[in-house]
């Protein structure tokens, strides 16, 4: 099925950004993988823009740009680098790049990295689950340290002793 997949120097998974809340590839990682340039990809998805609606693809602001570049190792874009800012895509976009590029590499790793998608979000499901079963045990340990608590507080009330009222001995005055 998938011939190719030993040449991809880094697995799909690891180039998925959390960015505004959406789960992302950079363009330049998608040309590498459907094996095209950026440049290329950029001008189908110009030449395409009604099949990019911002929930597909969208364009890194300079804030975000400048963030991800001080995490990963970019050229500057005073020196050869970049002149505009990068587009990311969403996994649907990913898959719609695939279409408009219309390569058969660019088809064959569409399904590559809708999988790595579908991967990603089973093992963050597993940790949504494994968070809550966490937060579940918390709140029955603190219940339980609560009654644990009373408990002990009960037992050592019973333990003192009981305080016994001595009667005085002796006489009262009767002015007081």
């Amino acid at each position: 099925m998938l011939k190719q997949h030993a040449l991809i120097r880094r697995p799909v998974e690891s180039r998925i950004l959390f960015l505004r809340g959406r789960k992302v590839l950079l363009d330049r990682d998608l040309a590498e993988l459907y094996r095209v340039t950026v440049k290329r990809l950029n001008q189908q998805v110009k030449r395409n823009a009604e099949r990019f609606p911002e929930d597909f693809m969208f364009r890194l602001t300079t804030v975000e740009n400048r963030l991800l570049r001080s995490q990963i190792a970019t050229s500057n874009g005073g020196h050869g680098g970049r002149r505009y800012l990068p587009f990311v895509f969403t996994e649907h976009g990913a898959i719609m790049a695939a279409s408009v590029l219309n390569s058969p590499r660019a088809v064959e790793m569409s399904v590559f990295v809708v999988r790595a998608f579908v991967r990603l979000n089973a093992i963050l499901a597993s940790n949504r689950e494994l968070a809550a079963k966490v937060m579940e045990l918390d709140r029955r340990l603190r219940s339980q340290d609560e009654a644990i608590h009373n408990i002990v507080a009960a037992i050592k009330r019973l333990m003192k002793p009981p305080v016994r009222r001595v009667p005085q001995i002796g006489f009262r005055s009767a002015i007081s």
